[in-house]
């Protein structure tokens, strides 16, 4: 009977919605209650927010054995992080790659004129949404708050609350998976500057509910 208890509950916890995840990057051990595989030499630095882990843009990341938006029919997806400058002209900060698949989602940054833009993309199954304005460039240095937002029919992004495009989507929620931060998954494109927080909520907030 015990091995019947263990398999529903092992079905229940696969049939369960994704939860809301906070991950403050305050230490180089376990982020989010996941443990923390470090390449390179990240390092733990004080800020006026709290704490938060700086990557050099050569060889720092941190990887996770989890995809915290696995099974999300929708989400909002948040990141306070600070892009440094000289760093590369193409940048991935944040991505959930699927097990076994070419499904991802991706937060980067692109740098044009010394100032960077928000380019988002998730791909599920064959459907997959790319959002980048070229126009919309900030400055490198500060602070920033950005946010992906998919409702299940069209992915928007943001940058400090204000839009920076919007995209049909329909897909398939993810299946479980792995996070890299500081750099692409297959370690490409490192990333230049500090992350202090994400949240991953799997529905899609409102403005006035994004992170401060």
């Amino acid at each position: 009977m015990s091995r019947v208890f263990q398999t529903l509950a092992l079905l229940l916890s696969l049939l369960a919605p994704p939860a809301v995840e906070t991950w403050h990057f305050d230490n180089l051990d376990r982020i989010g209650g996941h443990k923390a595989t470090v390449l390179g030499h990240p390092v733990l630095i004080n800020t006026p927010g709290g704490k938060a882990i700086e990557f050099n843009g050569k060889d720092d990341a941190i990887f996770f054995d989890a995809h915290p938006l696995a099974g999300a029919e929708a989400f909002t997806w948040e990141v306070i992080f600070r892009p440094d400058k000289d760093g590369a002209a193409e940048q991935r900060f944040f991505h959930f790659q699927v097990d076994g698949s070419d499904d991802r989602m991706l937060l980067e940054i692109r740098i044009f004129d010394g100032q960077w833009c928000l380019d988002t993309y998730v791909k599920s199954g064959p459907d997959s949404q790319t959002l980048l304005d070229r126009t919309k460039l900030h400055p490198l240095g500060p602070w920033y708050r950005v946010e992906a937002v998919w409702d299940g029919r069209e992915l928007r992004n943001y940058v400090d609350g204000a839009l920076q495009g919007a995209g049909p989507l329909r897909a398939a929620p993810q299946k479980p998976g792995q996070t890299s931060v500081g750099v692409r998954f297959n370690k490409r494109d490192y990333f230049k500057g500090a992350i202090r927080e994400a949240r991953m909520t799997p529905k899609a907030l409102t403005l006035s509910e994004f992170l401060p």
